[in-house]
């Protein structure tokens, strides 16, 4: 597949995943995932996770022989994210499992690195950035734990608490949801119907963009009134993960809730996965964190990714001392020359899609 185009990568890309979802793709939102993948590196690097898991083991072959992890795969800057836990504390952290996988643990670190060297933003260089992720993911194999915003962590929840004026942006832009031409499938409706906190709710259903990888999957909200306020649910087609597909398996497994309801993670009751629709709750407190809305690339900001990070990896089975094993017998520029590699592949892809 690495020998392909990105062009004719994409279409076969396509076409899988047209198939995977018997038909039910939205053109519009593939159009709009095109555009993005043209804006700038980053946007291309966050939309073709696909190509990514087809890829970086020709390009970075040194990467094959660590130790396997279920793994958050699509991982980058902009896949972390803050929501609410069964005792309603704020929770920050990886907040999107659409393509875990069982995978060499270090293609998480060198993804989210390499998407810190494309960001438009990026204030730091190569080396800043790894030293950063790896200082936090080396934390986190001797101290796994959630990110808790409630007690500690104050210099994060100063930056993640909600302003009133994104509250009121929240609600205002569910208000301008325009209804679909026909209602969700039946499918969608159950999903929605049933992750209301009350049964026998009425539920509005409105078709909702958003996201950048998964642009083209059917996504559709579902908003009631309840006990004096709205509540807002999303449900999302999934497929399964670009990894199986890269390495031709045929697992059809999805890994979303292992992950999510790891040993070390403190998740959002909410989030659920049911047949292949995920589903969650939306609010001004669930939501994903956008570089253009913060500062992700501060060194303490890439520390606590990384940290995040070993939490995921050591959140399901025993790969403690497997990791720790390989990190310790790694060269010292490892996951430098890795993002370096990677970043210099993507940038050229990026380039090759632009030209058309």
């Amino acid at each position: 597949m690495a020998s392909k185009d990105i062009h004719r990568a994409n279409k076969a890309y396509e076409t899988w995943l047209r198939a995977e979802l018997h038909g039910d793709i939205i053109g519009d939102d593939l159009a709009a995932k095109h555009k993005k993948m043209s804006a700038n590196p980053f946007s291309f690097l966050r939309a073709t996770y696909w190509r990514w898991a087809e890829t970086i083991l020709t390009i970075c072959p040194d990467l094959a022989d660590a130790p396997t992890a279920l793994a958050v795969g699509d991982i980058h800057l902009e896949n972390y994210g803050t929501w609410r836990d069964d005792d309603g504390r704020l929770i920050w952290g990886v907040n999107d499992y659409d393509e875990a996988a069982e995978m060499p643990y270090v293609l998480d670190l060198v993804r989210l690195a390499t998407s810190a060297r494309l960001a438009p933003t990026r204030r730091h260089n190569t080396r800043d950035i790894c030293v950063a992720i790896l200082d936090g993911y080396r934390a986190a194999l001797a101290r796994p734990r959630p990110t808790v915003l409630d007690e500690e962590h104050r210099w994060l929840r100063d930056l993640l608490v909600v302003p009133e004026v994104a509250r009121v942006r929240f609600w205002a832009k569910l208000d301008l949801m325009k209804p679909a031409k026909r209602p969700p499938a039946k499918r969608y409706r159950d999903v929605l119907q049933g992750a209301m906190p009350e049964a026998d709710i009425e539920v509005t259903f409105r078709p909702r963009s958003a996201g950048t990888g998964s642009l083209g999957r059917p996504r559709w909200i579902g908003i009631a009134d309840w006990r004096g306020g709205r509540v807002v649910r999303e449900a999302k087609a999934l497929v399964p993960s670009g990894w199986v597909r890269a390495m031709r398996g045929n697992a059809r497994a999805l890994h979303c809730k292992a992950i999510a309801f790891g040993a070390f993670r403190a998740p959002d009751p909410w989030y659920d996965v049911v047949s292949t629709i995920g589903v969650r709750r939306l609010s001004p407190n669930s939501r994903k964190i956008e570089v253009a809305d913060m500062p992700l690339l501060r060194a303490r900001m890439l520390w606590a990714m990384g940290y995040e990070l070993a939490s995921v990896h050591r959140g399901t089975g025993d790969r403690h001392s497997a990791i720790a094993e390989d990190l310790a017998r790694r060269k010292r520029r490892w996951l430098r020359d890795a993002t370096d590699t990677a970043a210099e592949f993507v940038g050229r892809e990026y380039q090759a899609w632009r030209k058309g």
